[in-house]
């Protein structure tokens, strides 16, 4: 049974994207970094559906956290870096410590784990890594300077290492979302105002559920998707080419 880890998979996008590995036959590591409850919630749903997981905490802000369970997962096959840090805040109120937190959890980590599990990878001649970006890189929101420019460093990096290990039978590719509903956006999509602002900027006019991120990972983490590679394949509803 091959092995996955979806990183910041206790909620939202990445619990999806768990469950739907796990159905596809993947035993699942489930990471959470706050909550463990709602992490043992998504193994419980795996497992009363037929599949494996185990539950893994990890603190990705934290280089030391990241480097304890870097060392944990060395033997997987695919390697989903979900996980990430958000802070809504002008330009020049931007603080070090911000700038700090996301750039270790969106990048950093992504970094790290990737070097981490590469030689298993490697050795097998079979590997799957797929980052989760954000339609951001195309439209950066004003309020989030710092993670729109982590998350298109994390799809630089994808596509410098699509080309690095694709002779291993190893692909790299980014996902990059658009607006997914999810507990992240529930409170400033309950400004109506705002929300219908929201929805007209998406050219197919509501928002996306995180099953909708699913499906194309499923495909990334497949034998049928082992002719993709270096790919940022946006899933947000065509706001990224208005």
């Amino acid at each position: 049974m091959k092995k996955a880890l979806v990183t910041g998979s206790s909620r939202g996008i990445g619990r999806a994207i768990a469950e739907r590995l796990a159905k596809d036959g993947y035993f699942v590591y489930v990471h959470f970094a706050g909550n463990e409850q709602k992490a043992k919630e998504v193994k419980e749903s795996i497992e009363q559906n037929g599949g494996k997981a185990e539950v893994i905490g990890a603190n990705l802000c934290d280089t030391a956290d990241t480097l304890k369970l870097a060392e944990k997962i060395k033997d997987i096959d695919a390697l989903v870096l979900n996980a990430s840090v958000q802070y809504r805040n002008k330009w020049d109120n931007i603080t070090l410590d911000e700038t700090y937190s996301q750039l270790n959890c969106n990048f950093i980590s992504s970094m790290l784990l990737i070097q981490a599990v590469v030689p298993y990878m490697k050795q097998n001649k079979w590997g799957r890594i797929v980052t989760i970006g954000s339609v951001q890189e195309a439209k950066p929101h004003p309020d989030m300077l710092v993670y729109s420019a982590s998350k298109a460093a994390q799809t630089n990096m994808v596509q410098s290492l699509s080309l690095q290990l694709a002779k291993d039978g190893i692909t790299v590719n980014n996902v990059a979302p658009g607006v997914i509903y999810t507990d992240r956006n529930f409170e400033a999509l309950s400004d109506k105002e705002y929300a219908q602002k929201v929805i007209d900027s998406i050219p197919v006019g509501f928002y996306g559920e995180p099953k909708d991120c699913a499906g194309i990972v499923s495909l990334l983490c497949s034998d049928e998707g082992r002719y993709i590679t270096g790919q940022n394949i946006f899933v947000d509803g065509g706001k990224s080419v208005q």
